[in-house]
């Protein structure tokens, strides 16, 4: 098992990695030795993050609704770095209202950043890693909302619910080229698309649900990212990893 965890050599695509979640996985994957492409669609949030991750891995503009950008990225890097092997799907955006007020455009704009983004950055790095022969892991974001029925984003539920089918579509599809495919399902992990909403009562409401007695932050998604994508987990596909500090699986709150 010496050096299963490594991630040395390997060439690894985070989408939505300028910030939050995403971040905290790049820099991961760069700690474990992987070459990291970041991608991001604010530019001085994507330039920063490029000062970060330093000389040898790179960032670049996309957006993950535009299946011809996603084709053209994910060859780009597999072009660049004579492989692809790591695909993580992690761009994402909310739209909290409530489905009686929810127009078409609010609809799309999370099915197709989570679900659709999801589908073409997967099929684009599969047939990049088949290509390439070595084969590869795909690791899709889901949510504690893949599991559970929230009020005032449906849309996001309908979103992250079919990120679960296509980690499991995809897993048995891929699996004969030695491509594992899994999915991660945060619970309440602060970051900026969530702090607000987390900095108030909801977050102490959530606290005393979870066993862990605090809120999750961006740095505790990595450890788990780097598992699934190294050598460790090369009997593990088709499976979902909730980290949630045992949020999902508490069913009152502690009374302290």
């Amino acid at each position: 098992m010496q050096g299963s965890f490594s991630l040395q050599g390997r060439v690894a695509l985070v989408t939505g990695a300028n910030g939050g979640i995403g971040r905290s996985i790049a820099l991961g994957y760069k700690a474990m030795g992987a070459t990291v492409v970041a991608t991001g669609r604010n530019p001085k949030k994507n330039e920063a993050m490029a000062a970060e991750l330093g000389e040898g891995h790179e960032v670049i503009s996309l957006d993950v609704r535009d299946e011809k950008a996603v084709n053209q990225a994910v060859a780009s890097v597999a072009e660049k770095h004579g492989r692809f092997d790591i695909l993580v799907n992690n761009a994402g955006i909310a739209r909290r209202i409530n489905t009686l007020d929810m127009d078409t455009e609010d609809w799309h704009a999370v099915i197709d950043t989570h679900l659709n983004g999801g589908f073409y950055c997967a099929k684009a790095a599969a047939k990049a890693m088949v290509g390439a022969g070595n084969g590869g892991k795909i690791i899709n974001i889901g949510s504690m909302y893949s599991l559970f029925g929230p009020p005032n984003v449906t849309n996001y539920a309908a979103a992250k619910t079919g990120v679960l089918g296509l980690t499991r579509g995809l897993a048995v599809e891929l699996a004969v080229h030695n491509i594992q495919v899994n999915a991660l399902l945060p619970g309440w992990h602060k970051t900026d698309l969530n702090r607000d909403l987390l900095d108030g009562p909801l977050g102490e409401e959530i606290r005393h649900k979870t066993p862990a007695r605090r809120l999750g932050t961006a740095d505790d998604l990595a450890g788990a990212a780097i598992f699934l994508a190294s050598d460790a987990a090369e009997f593990v596909t088709g499976t979902t990893l909730v980290v949630d500090g045992g949020y999902s699986i508490m069913d009152r709150q502690w009374s302290d």
